[in-house]
């Protein structure tokens, strides 16, 4: 695994979606993971991610931690060298 895409999400899955698509579409040439931390989103669309992006890595929060937390969180669980 070459590269780890970390997105902390909150409440903007459409904005996410945007996201995944573009680098679905555009990292052609590099083994990538990513991983989606949802911060405990009101908006519980969110949790169409798996079916949707089956190549996404969904961690999702019982509670809102704030964007560091939820990073390291995620850092811990990655496997690229970046």
């Amino acid at each position: 695994m070459t590269l780890s895409i970390i997105i902390v999400n909150y409440n903007v899955y459409d904005d996410l979606k945007e996201c995944l698509n573009s680098i679905n579409k555009n990292i052609l040439d590099i083994v990538y993971e990513i991983i989606v931390v949802d911060n405990n989103s009101v908006n519980r669309d969110i949790d169409k991610i798996t079916i949707e992006y089956p190549n996404v890595n969904y961690i999702n929060l019982s509670e809102n931690l704030g964007f560091a937390k939820a990073n390291n969180l995620a850092v811990k669980k990655a496997n690229g060298i970046y």
